[in-house]
């Protein structure tokens, strides 16, 4: 052993490597950033789409085709009731757009301690999540589709970019907007302090125009208890024609919900129907040009935002509390 007075010489002879290793595994490797933690969510931003869900034929914001928009036209929220589907998931980029929390950790190599995966929990309606860090390549495209599709990550700075695909087919939003199994995610994870950025481009070739773009904010929650494994989704006869194998539908050009947006908020079914112009703010001048107007009656859905009337002096669309 070096006493004191000799340390200094013994590093420089044989104890210095041992000084050196000390310090390389001491040290975290460079740019990345610990994300393991409970996760709740903050759903202020686009809170409709995060909390309750659009309204039918609420398309708006989403650069879907013509091919999209018949195929949401035929959607009714009662086709979640046959038992064969009450139990699918959502596809990777629902989890932006869902309302749900969420808990990250990591898996380590055993010899040399770094990650080699980041995990994520699911919930009823989303699968648990894999994000393989090993620098593993995707596989072709005959390879098995998911749910949760084929994940991996690499550090860009102190961002975690996670690249997804061989997903299967799935939803956009919950009013029966379509994504199909060619969809590819790409994701965007940073840390600032107590907060996860969580933003994500998302392209399309069968059922969108031009990617999509989603973001949301996640606060940390140390004391929220969120579970590693999804909860059992039980199937069950939630509506009693479907006893008689009735599936519910819409047929083709008799969707009842498609003037819903113009008769609540006077909106055009032309805006409400979506498409790649009306993500952008200049479709304003477009929307007021063909005749909109504030409807004069109360309004009796989404209106208030977090519940908190608007003062009637801004001359803002007043929330009906009945």
């Amino acid at each position: 052993m070096c006493s004191i007075k000799k340390r200094v010489r013994c590093l420089s002879g044989g104890g210095a490597w041992l000084l050196s290793w000390v310090v390389w595994i001491a040290a975290p490797a460079l740019a990345e950033v610990d994300l393991s933690g409970n996760w709740a969510a903050r759903n202020h931003e686009d809170t409709q789409d995060k909390t309750a869900g659009p309204s039918l034929v609420q398309y708006w914001g989403l650069p879907i085709n013509q091919a999209a928009r018949d195929r949401a036209l035929t959607y009714t929220v009662d086709i979640l009731s046959v038992p064969e589907r009450q139990c699918m998931y959502y596809a990777p980029h629902y989890r932006v757009t869902s309302p749900s929390n969420m808990k990250i950790w990591a898996e380590y190599d055993a010899m040399t301690g770094a990650v080699t995966s980041w995990r994520m929990s699911g919930f009823f309606d989303l699968p648990p999540m894999k994000i393989y860090m090993d620098g593993r390549p995707h596989p072709g495209p005959l390879a098995l589709h998911t749910f949760s599709g084929f994940a991996t990550g690499k550090w860009v700075g102190d961002v975690l970019v996670v690249d997804i695909d061989h997903i299967k087919e799935s939803f956009f939003r919950r009013n029966g907007v379509p994504a199909s199994d060619q969809v590819h995610v790409t994701w965007f994870l940073a840390r600032h302090d107590d907060l996860l950025s969580f933003s994500e481009i998302v392209t399309d070739p069968v059922y969108l125009t031009e990617p999509y773009v989603v973001s949301k904010i996640f606060k940390a929650a140390p004391a929220l208890h969120i579970s590693v494994v999804s909860p059992p989704c039980v199937p069950a006869s939630e509506v009693p024609e479907l006893a008689n194998h009735k599936i519910p539908q819409r047929q083709p050009g008799k969707n009842p919900d498609l003037d819903d947006m113009l008769d609540r908020y006077g909106i055009p079914t032309v805006a409400a129907l979506g498409g790649a112009q009306t993500m952008y703010p200049e479709y304003r001048s477009t929307l007021m040009k063909s005749g909109y107007k504030t409807p004069i009656k109360a309004c009796s859905s989404y209106c208030c935002g977090w519940g908190v009337p608007p003062p009637a002096a801004l001359g803002l669309l007043q929330c009906s509390l009945e």
